[in-house]
């Protein structure tokens, strides 16, 4: 760690990906934090860093590649709960946190993903899968002793509450829409549908409902022991499936508490899945710390048209209330199989940024995907190119303009501080907090000039990734013995990394409770970089 007035011999410890460019040929994206690995600094010509986090879904075949995906510019490792043992998800953190030791300073956030609450088909006779045509009539039962013994006629679904929740004129998806069924006919304990379609299903397939008003569990057994598991293991934030209203988030947030002392620093991300969650995304958000736009299973639930509407409503209503938001699934979905998105995709993540997503993430294509690695760095450049187009004077105005009166303090210094940033002679906006709450509302108005948030807790560190355009430094607590030592500090890893250079002004801003040390400082302040 470097001491107040020297700097770092050590590679830079800012963790957000950036773009640079070798001996000006080809543009790569590597972390901010590796930015030296054996390069001299004279060779290295730094463009301007993304923005955007990329957010990294881990499966078997990207396992052994962690490290990779780490150079490549991953900032967020997601496992999904949905697959896969304790031992195995062990496994992967393990792995990160091995890679991350041969790279000091790198920054990445584990994200949990839980399986939620959900409904599915039984199994079909020998387990083997049936076909149902077009057209024909079909039995959905409730009745247990039906459960193992599914015909193209007739098969189980384990929700209980099917006959008294669906009405006749409603559809059911099977197998995420793959088989369409329109509802006839209530009974006790059967529901009666017509095929609308013909379709090949198996065991065990998702059931969507939509436009049902499903009553089920915040989390199942599954999620509870996931969610231990978690706090066990240091996961910095859970990505919480089928979220339908605000009490499901407090439950969460209740068991994260009880499952161990750092339970209740994990943040909660609600992933909006369905219609119930689209009505009620107004108290959702109010409890929630983030959002992710899921996409997937919301276009089964909503008409697909629908979908693009609903993203960027979601987005724009977690900027205007400072919780960041993730857009997900199908991305670059073509690169699963092929070492170039498609142009549609490219047009998607570039639109996704602009529409103000915190985060992009990637599902398949680092999961089971052939070119993981080619994935995370498309999408790196896609959102360089994005955040390039935008207008960040015209976005901080909005902002501005929609956030509710009267403005609290750190909403009003962080407003403040980016309007500064706007002078061609700022290069550098440093927050120094404890608990990330600065990052998250500095991020919202966009700032079109790099933001070192500072901060001793490596968990805080992690989780300001999430929002856009943090770059967190994290340093050792014998370090944060004033605020002009932490400016010291930030100034000369920004000049190493040619964010800025001696003679430029920087904006500071810090939380009050850090003004320990009689220092005569106030909560924001333009400084020079010496």
């Amino acid at each position: 760690m470097a001491n107040a007035g020297q700097v770092s011999s050590s590679p830079s410890r800012l963790s957000r990906n950036v773009s640079i460019r070798v001996n000006e040929e080809d543009l790569i994206s590597i972390q901010a934090s590796s930015l030296f690995h054996g390069l001299p600094a004279s060779v290295i010509n730094l463009e301007k860093p993304r923005r955007t986090g990329i957010i990294c879904t881990i499966g078997p075949k990207s396992l052994p590649r962690i490290g990779e995906l780490l150079d490549a510019g991953m900032n967020v490792m997601r496992l999904n709960f949905s697959h896969g043992t304790h031992e195995y998800h062990e496994s992967c953190i393990r792995k990160l946190r091995e890679e991350l030791k041969k790279r000091p300073g790198m920054l990445c956030a584990i994200a949990l993903d839980t399986k939620g609450p959900e409904i599915r088909t039984g199994l079909f006779v020998n387990s083997t899968d049936v076909r149902i045509e077009k057209g024909s009539q079909v039995t959905i039962t409730t009745d247990e002793q039906f459960r193992e013994k599914g015909t193209a006629s007739k098969f189980f679904i384990d929700y209980k509450s099917l006959c008294t929740t669906v009405k006749p004129g409603m559809y059911i998806f099977i197998s995420d829409g793959v088989l369409r069924l329109k509802v006839k006919e209530c009974r006790e304990t059967e529901v009666i549908c017509e095929a609308i379609n013909s379709a090949v299903i198996g065991d065990q397939k998702g059931v969507n409902l939509p436009g049902a008003k499903v009553d089920l569990p915040a989390v199942s057994k599954k999620d509870i022991d996931d969610l231990r598991f978690g706090v066990q293991q240091g996961v910095d934030v859970v990505f919480a499936s089928f979220i339908r209203e605000a009490s499901q988030v407090l439950e969460i947030r209740k068991l994260l508490s009880e499952a161990g002392p750092e339970g209740k620093d994990i943040k909660i991300f609600s992933k909006i899945e369905n219609q119930q969650g689209l009505d009620n995304f107004d108290e959702i958000l109010k409890v929630t710390d983030g959002v992710m736009v899921a996409r997937g299973d919301l276009g089964i639930e909503i008409a697909p048209a629908k979908v693009f509407v609903a993203q960027k409503k979601l987005i724009r209503l977690c900027n205007i209330h400072a919780k960041p938001v993730i857009c997900a699934t199908q991305m670059l979905e073509s690169m699963v199989n092929n070492p170039r998105p498609s142009r549609a995709e490219v047009s998607d993540v570039g639109n996704a940024v602009v529409d103000g997503a915190d985060c992009v993430m990637l599902s398949d294509e680092t999961a089971k995907g052939d070119y993981p690695i080619e994935s995370v760095q498309h999408m790196d450049l896609i959102c360089v190119e994005a955040e390039g187009f935008l207008g960040y004077e015209k976005i901080w105005a909005e902002m501005r303009a929609s956030t509710p009166r009267p403005m609290e303090n750190i909403e009003s210094v962080s407003c403040a501080a980016v309007m500064l940033s706007f002078d061609e002679e700022v290069k550098l906006i440093v927050l120094v907090s404890e608990n990330g709450k600065l990052a998250r509302n500095v991020s919202k108005y966009h700032p079109n000039v790099p933001v070192i948030a500072i901060t001793r807790n490596p968990r805080v560190a992690r989780q300001q990734l999430l929002s856009r355009g943090i770059l967190s430094l994290l340093v050792d607590s014998s370090e944060f013995s004033s605020v002009n030592n932490l400016l010291n500090i930030a100034c000369h890893a920004a000049v190493e990394v040619n964010f800025c250079k001696p003679g430029d002004k920087g904006v500071a801003i810090y939380d009050t409770e850090l003004r320990k040390d009689n220092e005569e400082a106030s909560v924001m302040h333009v400084f020079n970089v010496e």
